[in-house]
């Protein structure tokens, strides 16, 4: 933890000049998402669309809110069981317990979704894909999952749209838990933590561990394990006249098998931040953060990759009346070292954004725009309009359209090997998104309908010389993704009931194919019941056929699961939960590998059945 201090101070030194200071989105503090009313919690605050709190009701913006109660619920074992077959979302996986994930939101390809956590960046510069499989689900407490181009907020990558995940807060008082938990495959885990929060301070202290056995990841092959350490530390004082001063660091380091080898990595996020209330109408926002995704795989194929990524961001919020204007500026840079040569190890970004949230009686506006200057790729200008209509007290319609783009990553730039040379003359993936939506809330019961079309061109492919066999990547291909999206929720003090179908269309334009690894169609219904110091639930999982390749060669059949789960205060804190996973013992894959001796295909087998018992002991002090 030291060193990552000490990296940030001296980012915050290099970066403290008035015209680069940044500030993290507002985004960055999680919103109260207490769960006491259910009309609070069925309309609860969302700050990552627009990057100030409003709620999903008031939002032009497509959004889903898991708060943590709800994650709690749910006992995922997993990041990514928090998101698969969540409304627009589809999830790839390589197996199960820590192994490669991608995430395609709305379609966008596996680098088009951006990974926040409480406002830092998650992603590896390299593969250009964030590092799903290695987020603690244990130290999260709620989930925002935005759908839609969001390039002229959050820049780069935000073609599909942006997931946000907030780290444990500290609840008023003096407090700790401890917990433990067993079941198949070998697993075990345990954590534990401490928080203070009083008199405007607060601190959280926590940690985790799981280790596992795994599961084969293809028929007849070895158990491949996993092993995850996660600490979080958020610090915090709070300003009489409003805002704050707080600090917040995560590590996440382990290590994963997988057919062929097995990887040790590290994974970190630091920040600092000063939020100040400047006047009755002006609030400003500053904060440096520090990432690194580090990787070193054994077997096969040994190698090292290294992205450090440091960012500066000032953020102000001017309000005038009902209407909201946020202007600010953000400048980052990211550095990547390993094992293969780069022709170029680090490139810088500087970025100049605006938002006006505007409000006409029922008519809201919301209209963006950003502009990017990237040393490695040049400057692109994105931004979005979105319109809103009040109906009635329950009801509105939405309509938007925004701009967006991919950055080609450092492997698509500046890779060299004996087999594959870079191009950095590549341009930056370009997409364009419209929606349109209406949606009712309600006391206890919501609903919500979407239709959207993305049109993404440039996309970056990957070609082969047919006389050298040295492959390199270019800007030739085009795609369509056409889609819509249903969720409904309903919620009393006993009964808590969401469910969601979508149905996505993506097409490469020029071949006429699917794209890849993406399924049509998704559904997913999350039950639970509450009696008093008892619980019940279940989540249902359904997702159809996809191809695990650009050419529609290997197919890959559809799938349902069935998650059953409960828990019970047995004694004054004192809390025991169940889960049994995958309830039919269903045989599925979301991923295609290749053998390494014949270079067969294979399918990547998720987990059969499995169970996990969870005990769980909270004090106040």
């Amino acid at each position: 933890m030291s060193k990552l201090s000490v990296s940030l101070l001296a980012s915050a030194i290099a970066f403290a000049t008035p015209a680069a200071w940044a500030a993290s989105p507002s985004s960055s503090s999680s919103p109260d998402s207490s769960a006491a009313e259910p009309g609070r919690a069925l309309d609860p605050i969302v700050v990552t669309a627009t990057l100030g709190p409003e709620t999903v009701g008031e939002s032009l913006s497509s959004v889903t809110v898991l708060n943590n109660d709800q994650i709690r619920r749910q006992q995922p074992r997993e990041f990514r069981d928090l998101l698969q077959a969540q409304p627009g979302v589809n999830v790839v996986s390589d197996g199960s317990y820590g192994k490669t994930t991608s995430v395609f939101l709305r379609g966008a390809g596996s680098s088009g979704t951006v990974l926040l956590l409480d406002g830092i960046r998650l992603r590896s510069a390299t593969a250009g894909i964030p590092p799903w499989q290695f987020l603690p689900p244990d130290l999260i407490s709620r989930l925002e999952v935005v759908r839609g181009a969001k390039s002229s907020l959050y820049g780069a990558d935000a073609v599909g749209g942006v997931i946000q995940a907030f780290t444990l807060d500290p609840k008023p008082g003096k407090g700790g838990w401890v917990e433990a938990s067993g079941g198949s495959n070998q697993t075990g885990s345990a954590g534990a933590g401490v928080t203070l929060n009083e008199d405007g301070n607060s601190l959280l202290v926590a940690g985790d561990h799981l280790e596992s056995d795994g599961t084969s990841l293809r028929e007849g092959g070895e158990d491949r394990g996993f092993r995850n350490t996660g600490g979080l530390v958020r610090a915090r004082h709070a300003f009489e006249q409003g805002g704050g001063v707080g600090v917040t660091f995560l590590q996440s380091s382990g290590n994963t098998e997988f057919e062929g080898g097995d990887t040790d990595y590290t994974i970190q996020a630091g920040s600092l931040y000063l939020d100040a209330v400047a006047s009755d109408t002006w609030r400003t926002r500053v904060q440096f953060t520090q990432s690194r995704d580090e990787q070193e795989t054994y077997g096969d194929y040994p190698s090292v990759y290294d992205t450090l990524s440091r960012s500066a961001r000032w953020e102000n919020t001017l309000t005038a009346g009902v209407q909201q204007f946020i202007i600010g500026t953000e400048l980052s840079t990211d550095e990547v070292d390993g094992t293969d040569t780069f022709a170029e190890d680090s490139r810088t970004n500087t970025a100049v954004f605006g938002q006006a949230l505007l409000n006409f009686q029922k008519t809201d506006v919301t209209a963006s725009l950003r502009m990017d200057d990237n040393d490695a790729y040049g400057r692109k200008e994105t931004g979005g309009l979105a319109l809103g209509y009040r109906l009635d007290a329950s009801h509105r319609a939405r309509l938007s359209y925004a701009t967006s783009f991919r950055a080609p990553t450092f492997n698509d730039l500046y890779l060299v090997t004996p087999y594959y040379t870079g191009n950095p003359d590549l341009s930056p993936e370009k997409g364009q998104m419209v929606e349109a939506g209406i949606s009712g809330h309600y006391t206890t019961f919501f609903w919500d309908v979407a239709v959207y079309q993305n049109d993404v061109r440039d996309l970056i492919t990957y070609v082969s010389d047919p006389n050298t066999f040295i492959g390199t990547v270019e800007n030739v291909e085009t795609a369509r993704i056409r889609g819509v999206e249903l969720s409904a929720g309903y919620q009393t003090t006993r009964w808590d009931l969401r469910g969601s179908l979508a149905y996505a269309d993506s097409e490469n334009r020029d071949t006429g194919k699917r794209l890849p690894r993406r399924a049509r169609t998704t559904a997913r219904l999350d039950v639970d019941r509450l009696f008093g110091l008892w619980s019940v639930g279940a989540s249902a999982v359904a997702e159809g056929d996809r191809y695990s390749d650009a050419a529609n060669d290997l197919p890959l059949a559809g799938f349902a699961t069935l998650d059953l789960r409960g828990s019970w205060q047995f004694l004054p804190d004192w809390t025991a939960r169940l889960k049994l996973a995958n309830v039919f013992d269903r045989r599925y894959a979301t991923s295609v590998g290749y053998d390494s001796a014949t270079f067969e295909p294979f399918d990547y087998l998720a987990a059969g059945r499995t169970v996990m018992a969870t005990v769980r002991y909270d004090v106040s002090l």
